[in-house]
């Protein structure tokens, strides 16, 4: 039985899903969907966190700062809710509107920047907001996910070793690369291991991370329009890019089989079963992290309408089309229900 008093403490560190029956060869996927933030960010999170804690740079009167794409805003909410600090989320208006809505009810205050930045995307839109506003005023503390190194070493210090318990005898470890700070931790932490791990860096097509060419990606969560300050090459054996029609229908197939997955973990199993496929699996403990669940997804990677304006009619299962006036209908609505959240205003309570 596990009895808790604050929502960060608790995290499932230990499940995982044998993908065989579904893939046709073993993966197992490590389910990192399990506490109160719903997400892998929780550990870097808290880490960032209790860090600026113990150098003093907290108070009473300090505002949280952060950019993300949303799951690092819902546990950062989740956190400055548990320890009773202001929390100002920017993000923009890829951000799945349930992920919006979840940090508002937090008590968060949420700022959407709905215009790209020529040379760096919505990214760098949002870093633009982010440094103006510490400028201004310095209440604000910016945790910097993307600089900060206790994004990596979070999972330098959990994640790793909970997979190295699990799995001793690992061969090759899939990990979604964002602000890559889930891939450098479990990076450094094998390549320091008594045993040779593959680490295999699974982004999205149209992220510039490992030198792509920059593109579309309307699915929040991994992938960057600027290059990660977190990222060490070095430590990388391999880079695999999905495109989001393949991160649909991996979604959609997991689905179809009772796990319901978020976008990120659609393209990190995507990858792995790719290169899965163009290597030889037999005898390979194979384990690929799964950074969230489903639930935030329903109106974007769940949503028919959604999914055939953005891709077309091929990538859904049965393929089948939808009406030219639902289809206008529901996608305005989609408009409609968006307008007007976001403020720049602390909810009532907040």
């Amino acid at each position: 039985m596990s009895v808790i008093s604050a929502p960060y403490t608790f995290n499932e560190e230990d499940l995982y899903v044998d993908l065989k029956p579904i893939l046709g060869h073993r993966l197992f996927l490590k389910c990192e969907g399990f506490n109160f933030a719903g997400s892998i960010k929780l550990k870097p999170a808290t880490e960032m966190v209790e860090a600026a804690e113990r150098a003093g740079v907290l108070n009473p009167q300090s505002v949280l700062l952060e950019s993300s794409s949303g799951n690092m805003g819902v546990a950062l909410s989740m956190i400055a809710a548990s320890k009773g600090y202001r929390f100002l989320c920017v993000t923009d208006s890829r951000c799945n509107l349930s992920t919006r809505l979840v940090m508002e009810a937090l008590g968060a205050r949420v700022h959407v920047v709905t215009e790209p930045s020529a040379d760096g995307g919505f990214l760098q839109a949002r870093l633009d907001y982010v440094r103006a506003l510490s400028a201004l005023d310095d209440r604000y503390v910016w945790l910097s996910q993307y600089t900060n190194p206790g994004n990596w070493r979070a999972h330098y210090r959990r994640t790793a070793p909970a997979i190295a318990r699990s799995f001793p005898g690992l061969d090759v470890l899939f990990v979604g690369a964002g602000t890559t700070g889930t891939l450098m931790g479990c990076a450094r932490f094998f390549r320091q291991w008594h045993r040779p791990v593959r680490i295999v860096a699974v982004d999205s097509a149209g992220s510039v991370t490992f030198g792509g060419t920059p593109g579309r990606r309307m699915l929040p969560g991994l992938g960057m329009s600027v290059s990660p300050p977190l990222l060490d090459e070095s430590y990388v054996d391999e880079a695999v890019h999905v495109e989001e029609a393949d991160t649909i229908r991996a979604c959609h197939r997991l689905a179809r089989r009772g796990f319901l997955f978020g976008g990120s973990t659609g393209t990190v199993v995507s990858g792995a079963t790719r290169w899965l496929a163009a290597h030889d699996p037999a005898g390979l403990t194979a384990v690929a992290i799964a950074p969230d669940l489903g639930e935030r997804y329903l109106e974007t990677v769940y949503q028919a309408n959604w999914v055939q304006a953005l891709y077309g009619d091929d990538v859904l299962p049965g393929g089948g089309r939808v009406a030219a006036g639902s289809l206008a209908a529901r996608l305005a609505s989609l408009r409609d229900a968006d307008d007007g959240r976001g403020s720049d205003t602390w909810r009532e309570g907040g």
